[in-house]
């Protein structure tokens, strides 16, 4: 179930998903998005998260910093999380933290602001309809919005380089970044690590990445063809970066997929 966020929040979260599982999910590969995710256990299941071999069980409330390692996931049966996914330019907005601490690493909340998510979780706990949570939720990100304001002009130039790079079909040209928008390789190099969490090399490959992936996922292009349709130099430089943030070939992921179609994956596997 996917729920659009308010008018005020929709430049910087893209959503809400509300995902159940039906069936136990044994280390099911999880696929670095591009997004940050804030996650809300609504339920009484339990879940972990192995990322490069550490397991960590998941708690009440969780942030799921950029990923760019391979990541899996084991989910019971039952268990049911609130999923608010923050565009990448978005997060400094909503944590404090530089973006870099959360980078690969998933956060319990608790252990960033323990009063502050303690009362958040309670109080969504405490409401029974979906739509309730939600806005409480929101409510809690309309606060952190707020008192971050000062944030906004950096988060806005952020945001452009972004689209830029999407203009330019994932193809980063670090000096000609800079040359458009006015400042230094360095600047811009220092905005994403604070800002996103990663450098814009490694957000670039993350963005190539989810590219390629709807292809496998969505179509029956051969391996060939999507390389050079994402922006890969060959077959071999695809396969290679795309193990290197799942662990598995295009391949094994595509008949994976077909034989696993889960509402889980459907959730979870969303790029830009």
């Amino acid at each position: 179930m996917e729920i659009l966020p308010s008018t005020v929040l929709a430049p910087y979260i893209k959503n809400y998903t509300v995902v159940t599982i039906n069936k136990h999910l044994d280390n099911e590969v999880f696929y670095p998005s591009g997004y940050v995710d804030f996650i809300v256990n609504i339920s009484e299941g339990a879940a972990a998260t192995t990322i490069n071999g550490k397991r960590k069980d998941t708690p009440a409330i969780e942030l799921l910093g950029h990923l760019t390692l391979p990541t899996r996931l084991t989910v019971a049966k039952g268990t049911s999380v609130l999923i608010a996914r923050i565009y990448p330019h978005a997060s400094a907005l909503f944590f404090s933290d530089p973006l870099s601490e959360f980078t690969n690493y998933a956060t319990d909340m608790y252990d960033v602001a323990l009063n502050e998510n303690r009362v958040l979780y309670n109080r969504m706990m405490e409401a029974n309809e979906l739509a309730s949570k939600i806005s409480i939720l929101e409510s809690h990100f309309l606060q952190q919005l707020k008192k971050n304001e000062t944030r906004l002009k950096k988060v806005s130039i952020v945001e452009a380089i972004n689209q830029q790079l999407l203009f330019n079909h994932q193809q980063l040209d670090l000096p000609a970044l800079a040359r458009h928008s006015g400042l230094s390789e360095r600047y811009i190099q220092k905005l994403y690590l604070s800002n996103i969490g990663i450098s814009p090399v490694a957000f670039t490959s993350v963005m190539r990445f989810n590219k390629s992936l709807q292809l496998v996922l969505n179509t029956s292009q051969s391996l060939t063809e999507i390389a050079y349709d994402s922006g890969y130099y060959d077959q071999a430089h695809f396969i290679k970066e795309f193990r290197k943030f799942t662990g598995i070939t295009p391949s094994a992921s595509r008949n994976s997929l077909i034989k696993n179609d889960t509402d889980f994956q459907q959730a979870v596997n969303i790029g830009f």
